[in-house]
């Protein structure tokens, strides 16, 4: 099976989660964190540094963020707590020792930069971000504009050779490069991560990758969220359920 070939939506649950041997891996908005209506909404939360602390030292390092934001954005919005992330879907990456490695920005985000900002400035309700290696336009105020949008980012893709990301009521244009599922791969092949079980909770079809990527090492994924097609091995209702299973974890 291939990442373009999507299993049947799922809506078994996982077993309780066993630390001994796992290596960990973790989205954050729709996983960690519930979806916000603008990205800078999404701010720490005591609850969650609390437990990543503790997941981080229990899983002795084998944890890791894989998440479609910034490092800094991560960062901040974790508190610090997490070493180990994969930022912008792959396109940057920090490693257990903290050394970061990092794609060097495409040309065409010139011109893709210019074409949002100038379609965005037509309706309030688009909100775009500007990573440096991606530009992301969210409609999620504005789903009546999702044709519109989605069309634009197709133009714009093939005019100037950036990759399309679609995702949940947004549309990424990115460097090409390394994916969610090509980070944990990467991670996989590194202390203290080699030789353990990969799994991983993502929400997005921008997750896919990573689920994919686990099934492929010996693991398995979980979809945080509706039932849907996924290569995701287990499903749980949402980032409060997603939250209670980590916090139960032996």
């Amino acid at each position: 099976m291939s990442v373009d070939e999507l299993s049947i939506g799922l809506s078994k649950p996982p077993a309780r989660l066993a630390l001994d041997g796992a290596a960990l891996f973790l989205d954050l908005d729709g996983t960690l964190a519930p979806i916000a209506e603008r990205p800078e909404d999404v701010r720490p939360d005591p609850r969650r540094t609390d437990l990543l602390q503790k997941l981080g030292q229990r899983l002795n390092g084998r944890l890791a963020v894989v998440s479609g934001r910034s490092l800094s954005e991560i960062d901040h919005i974790l508190e610090n707590r997490v070493t180990c992330v994969a930022a912008i879907h792959g396109l940057v990456r920090r490693d257990a020792h903290g050394v970061i490695g990092e794609a060097a920005p495409h040309p065409g985000l010139t011109t893709a930069r210019t074409a949002l900002r100038e379609f965005a400035a037509r309706d309030p309700r688009l909100l775009i971000e500007d990573k440096a290696l991606s530009l992301t336009m969210h409609y999620r105020q504005a789903p009546d504009r999702a044709r519109d949008v989605i069309d634009l980012a197709e133009h714009i893709a093939t005019l100037t050779g950036l990759t399309l990301q679609p995702g949940d009521m947004v549309v990424e244009l990115r460097t090409p490069g390394a994916s969610k599922g090509d980070s944990i791969r990467a991670f996989m092949t590194e202390q203290p991560f080699r030789g353990h079980q990969p799994i991983f909770l993502g929400d997005d079809l921008t997750d896919e990758h990573g689920f994919f990527a686990v099934r492929q090492l010996g693991g398995y994924g979980i979809l945080v969220g509706p039932e849907r097609k996924t290569t995701a091995t287990y499903r749980m209702e949402g980032v409060e359920a997603a939250l209670t299973w980590l916090e139960a974890a032996e």
